[in-house]
């Protein structure tokens, strides 16, 4: 017998409804209003001090993992450290900066150096019309999304050093002080630097830019990646990759010059013809700011005397720059992943024939009415919430375009924690049913899921904020149930529909039904 419930209208209505929250109207991180407190710092001639983030250990370690002696550490504006500061200095490149040697945030960086690549996205995370020039007062602020609304975060200055060095981001010109910055904001969103450490690139690539996520493992892709990639490029898209963890958590760099468990930018894709043959290339970039691969295409390698000049002075660089060149073959198998983050998701299938449609729903897993777990919980999986989905038939020229799948289905967790650190995601994913024609319009009782198998699903359940899958699906209505793997495990999530056909609702959660 299924859990008591109570019948209510549903609560998750499509999150586009409140302004709130939008790139125009960000929330307020830690009720901070930037505008006010920079005119009250210009006001009283004094440079402002972020009594939310301050400038002591609870800001930077606050349960010592990183190993830092505190007594070593001075807060320092960019005045105290360089004669001239800057906060660009000749534009925003991914050659700017490289990662600090004493917290593990290579998956925040990585994406970092995805967003230098899209000036429209980086002037979102970080507005223009910042400087240490005319009404300078010691204060930044910086944009961020997080499940769902954009946040628009206050900081001071003040940044940690030891022997008036920084001692995380640092920029490789002295004087340049964006990178340092942009990661102290994130860092008060994490609630310290520590909180950053170890993460995946899709968390920073959505937080920097509210997009369409999708992820592939490059050795298992049933898709054109290649292409995939090659047209998320061209839709200005933001892209990262992830290496395979070794025997131990350590970073260890192979005899080919791959760090295991370690995050990389994909910064271009490119197609060479060598010795007649067209050979598709994959630029992947080490956050490091040094340390490249030295296989086939690498900057020595000899492969590039086999191509013509144009190509060759087009892509080749011997700077020990942390950047390099392989082939999409030895991308596959050295990468364990590929993140790519868009505005738009017409870049999945680059058909001018057909445009994607999305829907977005907030809603959470209550114990004891909404947290019915997964599939093998029979008896209360049909408590969690459900969504249907219509998939209309496309026409001949829609179909044609360079990819089949025709839906992709995003579910992000959201925990809410003030750490990071502190946030223990569940196991998460989603089942899809065929809803038979005869009961398109019906509420659908417990014993429906007993005897229908989902036709596509999120694959394993996995203890991650966010999962996705991109398939293909046959004309229809199909039902949608997210969960956590287990029973009344609580939580907010975020479930997002994309498809090439328009019409989506939300159903209504089924009565109370006793089997």
């Amino acid at each position: 017998m299924p859990p008591p419930r109570v019948n209510k209208i549903p609560k998750n209505e499509p999150a586009t409804k409140d302004k709130m929250g939008t790139l125009d109207v960000p929330l307020k991180f830690l009720d901070q209003d930037y505008q006010e407190l920079q005119r009250t710092s210009i006001k009283n001639k004094k440079r402002y001090v972020d009594d939310k983030f301050p400038s002591d250990s609870s800001s930077i370690d606050p349960k010592k993992k990183l190993g830092l002696d505190m007594e070593q550490i001075k807060w320092l504006r960019p005045s105290k450290i360089v004669a001239d500061p800057q906060l660009i200095v000749k534009g925003v490149s991914r050659f700017d900066y490289s990662q600090g040697s004493y917290l593990g945030n290579c998956w925040f960086l990585a994406s970092v150096g995805a967003l230098t690549f899209q000036k429209d996205v980086m002037d979102q995370v970080m507005p223009v019309g910042q400087s240490f020039g005319e009404d300078y007062a010691g204060i930044f602020h910086f944009r961020f999304w997080r499940f769902g609304k954009w946040i628009d975060v206050v900081i001071d200055d003040k940044l940690p050093t030891i022997d008036g060095k920084l001692i995380f981001v640092h920029s490789k010109t002295s004087n340049e002080f964006w990178p340092a910055l942009l990661e102290k904001a994130y860092a008060k969103v994490c609630s310290s630097y520590a909180d950053m450490h170890a993460g995946l690139v899709s968390e920073a690539l959505l937080d920097f830019t509210g997009g369409i996520h999708v992820c592939f493992e490059p050795a298992k892709a049933s898709i054109d990646l290649w292409s995939l990639m090659d047209r998320a490029a061209k839709a200005k898209a933001l892209m990262a990759c992830g290496t395979f963890q070794g025997k131990t958590s350590a970073n260890t760099v192979l005899p080919n010059g791959i760090v295991q468990g370690h995050a990389y930018t994909v910064t271009g894709v490119f197609k060479v013809t060598c010795q007649g043959k067209p050979v598709r290339l994959v630029r992947v970039l080490n956050p490091w700011g040094t340390g490249e691969w030295n296989g086939a295409w690498s900057d020595k390698s000899s492969m590039w005397n086999k191509v013509s000049e144009e190509q060759r002075s087009k892509c080749r660089s011997l700077a020990n720059d942390g950047e390099f060149w392989m082939s999409m073959e030895d991308f596959s198998k050295n990468f364990e992943d590929t993140d790519i983050c868009c505005l738009s998701p017409d870049f999945l299938d680059n058909s001018s024939e057909c445009s994607w449609t999305s829907t977005c729903y907030n809603d959470s897993w209550v114990a004891g009415t909404t947290a019915g777990g997964c599939l093998n919980n029979k008896d209360s999986f049909w408590t969690n919430p459900q969504f249907r989905v219509r998939i209309e038939e496309l026409d001949k020229a829609c179909t044609s375009g360079q990819c089949p799948e025709n839906v992709l289905v995003s579910l992000m967790q959201n925990h809410e924690k003030r750490h990071r650190s502190e946030v223990s995601n569940y196991a998460i994913g989603f089942s899809v049913f065929a809803i038979p024609p005869e009961m398109k319009d019906e509420k659908l009782p417990p014993k429906f899921f007993y005897r229908k198998r989902p036709v596509e699903d999120s694959g394993n359940f996995i203890s991650t904020r966010h999962v996705m899958r991109f398939f293909k699906l046959e004309p229809g209505e199909y039902l949608i149930v997210p969960s956590t793997f287990n029973p009344n495990e609580c939580a907010k999530f975020r479930l997002c529909i994309y498809s090439k056909s328009e019409s989506h609702k939300r159903n209504k959660k089924p009565e109370m039904t006793y089997v």
